[in-house]
């Protein structure tokens, strides 16, 4: 017998894991400097600005310090990426409607999506504070720097010193972003592809994946900017006892509402080419895939 297998096609769990690894050794210097804005207090006199950080740490640490941090960050990736990838691509084919490849409706991939975030927040959230820490780390005084060597190092020396409770700092606002940014992101990811296949002007290819990606890091963006920078604070923060409260209350006694949407376009700068480029890697292992699947099939 030869043909493709009839049926929804079963990708691997960890596709999402790899595309967005790969995505994040382009953009990871992006990711830096929105951390350094976010967790740079502005004053009326001083107001960085993206390119202005960049060049800075370019200047002042070195090329090579804006891929700090770079291991925290595909660890990161590995495990949250990995988890609400997986989570939303098995559910999403467990809920398709008998007999149909089109995906579930627009409101159930944002429910499905938004429960694969919670659940990659958790994963990824001792990934994500060192992250955190390792990207700020040079910004910092010397006798507050952490000096982590590594990702492994850091998870090490920070359960030691602070705990195995540590790793999970920052916990609620990060599963929270997690949620928003996964709904707003693969769901709205999913509708924009959908939306403009039905065009007929598009096909399912680059273009469209391109298209829909831009459009979904945008969506993205937009919504988890003032989370993304609570989690990032608190994150960063040094010594115990800093809350989501305590850093909201002083965030809003220093900067009022300003710092709402603060490192906006440097999250856009960074999330919109890491989205471009993780749905399109992560559409290449799908293409992949489906190429050994009729291969392997029609050898049969």
């Amino acid at each position: 017998m030869s043909g493709q297998k009839s049926g929804p096609i079963h990708y691997p769990f960890w596709f999402g894991g790899s595309a967005s690894c790969i995505a994040a050794c382009f953009t990871h210097p992006l990711d830096l400097v929105k951390v350094r804005l976010q967790t740079v207090v502005s004053t009326a006199r001083a107001k960085p600005t993206m390119l202005g950080t960049f060049v800075k740490v370019a200047k002042g640490e070195g090329i090579g310090a804006l891929y700090s941090g770079l291991s925290a960050s595909l660890l990161r990736q590995a495990t949250y990426s990995t988890t609400r990838f997986g989570v939303y691509e098995t559910l999403k084919t467990h809920f398709q409607p008998p007999g149909s490849t089109a995906p579930p409706s627009f409101p159930v991939l944002v429910l499905m999506a938004s429960l694969s975030g919670f659940a990659g927040g958790l994963a990824g959230n001792p990934a994500d504070i060192i992250n955190v820490r390792m990207q700020q780390d040079r910004a910092n005084p010397p006798h507050l720097r952490r000096n982590y060597s590594n990702a492994v190092d850091g998870l090490v020396r920070m359960v030691r010193s602070e705990g195995s409770a540590s790793l999970f700092r920052g916990v609620w606002p990060n599963t929270i972003r997690a949620a928003l940014m996964t709904a707003s992101q693969l769901a709205t990811y999913d509708e924009f592809k959908k939306m403009l296949l039905a065009t007929g002007v598009f096909n399912d290819g680059l273009t469209t994946h391109f298209s829909a990606s831009f459009l979904s890091g945008f969506v993205a963006t937009t919504i988890c900017s003032p989370v993304d920078v609570i989690k990032t604070r608190v994150m960063a923060g040094q010594g115990k006892g800093i809350g989501v409260m305590k850093v909201l209350k002083e965030t809003f006694r220093k900067e009022g509402l300003t710092w709402v949407f603060k490192g906006w376009i440097p999250s856009f700068a960074r999330l919109g080419p890491h989205t471009i480029l993780m749905f399109v890697f992560m559409e290449q292992h799908k293409k992949l895939w489906r190429m050994l699947q009729y291969e392997s099939s029609a050898a049969l």
